[in-house]
C-alpha cells in the first residue's frame, strides 16, 4: 500500500498511478508534487470520487474535475470550492448520486433537482423545499426509494393511501409514520408485513390475531412469533413456517 511505501515511490508518478487505479484514497499518501498531476488526480476521482479531497486545491475548482468525481460519488461535492458549489450543472450531478445536503435554498426548491436527487436516495427528502416535499411526484418518488422517507414528507401524504402504499411496499416499518387510519387498513399492513414482518407490531392489534397477517409476517420474520396473539402461536400452519427457518 502506498502509505506504507518509502518517500520515494510517493514521488515516482508510475507507482503512485498504479495505486490510485486501485484505490483513489491512496492520493492522499501520494507526494504534493503529484497531487497536482492532472492524470493522476483523474484516475484517482475515477475510482473514488472522494479522492478530491486529497487533491491539489486547483482541481476542486476545476469543473471537469469535480464532474468526474460526482459520477462516482455524490459525497464529492463537499470537497469542490464554494463557485461549483453554487453551479447548478455540478449540484445537478450530485443530486444524481443522491446529494442534495450541500445544495443552497434555490437549488432545493428546484424540482428537477430534487428529483435526480430523490431517486436515487429517498432520504434526500429531507433536504428539499417544504414546497416540494409536498409535491406528490416528488414524495412517491423518494418513498419508492426509501420507504420510510415517509417521515419528511407533507403530513397530508401521511394520510394518502397511494403514497402509504409505496412506502410499505419498499420499507414495512414505514407504517410508523403512515396516518394511523392505516394502521388498522387491510391492505396497507398486509403490504407491510410481507415486506418487513415486524410490521405487524406497528400495525393494530387486531392483526396479531389474524391467521393470514400473521402468517405473512412469520414468513418475513419468525420472530415475530413471540409477539403474535397466544391463540396462533401453536398454529400448526404458522409452526410449519417457524420450524422450516430452524
Amino acid at each position: 500500500a502506498l502509505q506504507h511505501a518509502d518517500d520515494k515511490l510517493k514521488g515516482d508518478k508510475e507507482v503512485v498511478l498504479a495505486a490510485v487505479k486501485q484505490d483513489g484514497s491512496a492520493l492522499d499518501y501520494a507526494d504534493d508534487s503529484l497531487k497536482k498531476d492532472r492524470e493522476i488526480v483523474l484516475e484517482a476521482v475515477k475510482n473514488d470520487g472522494s479522492a478530491l479531497e486529497y487533491a491539489d486545491e486547483k482541481f476542486k475548482a476545476d469543473k471537469e474535475f469535480v464532474l468526474e468525481a460526482l459520477k462516482h460519488d455524490g459525497n464529492a461535492l463537499k470537497y469542490a470550492n464554494k463557485k461549483l458549489k453554487e453551479d447548478k450543472e455540478v449540484i445537478l450531478m450530485a443530486a444524481k448520486r443522491g446529494n442534495l445536503e450541500l445544495a443552497n435554498v434555490a437549488m432545493r426548491k428546484d424540482k428537477k433537482i430534487v428529483l435526480a436527487a430523490v431517486k436515487h436516495n429517498g432520504w434526500a427528502l429531507d433536504y428539499a423545499d417544504d414546497k416540494l416535499k409536498a409535491d406528490k411526484e416528488v414524495v412517491l418518488a423518494a418513498v419508492k426509494q426509501a420507504g420510510s422517507a415517509l417521515d419528511y414528507a407533507d403530513d397530508k401524504f401521511k394520510g394518502d393511501k397511494e403514497v402509504v402504499l409505496a412506502a410499505v411496499k419498499q420499507a414495512g416499518s414505514a407504517i410508523l409514520y403512515a396516518d394511523d387510519k392505516f394502521k388498522g387498513d387491510k391492505e396497507v399492513v398486509l403490504a407491510a408485513v410481507k415486506q418487513a414482518g415486524s410490521a405487524i407490531l406497528f400495525a393494530d392489534e387486531k392483526f396479531t390475531k389474524d391467521k393470514e397477517f400473521v402468517l405473512a409476517a412469520v414468513k418475513q420474520d419468525v420472530s415475530v412469533l413471540e409477539y403474535v396473539d397466544d391463540s396462533l402461536k401453536n398454529n400448526p400452519d404458522i409452526l410449519a413456517i417457524v420450524n422450516k427457518d430452524k
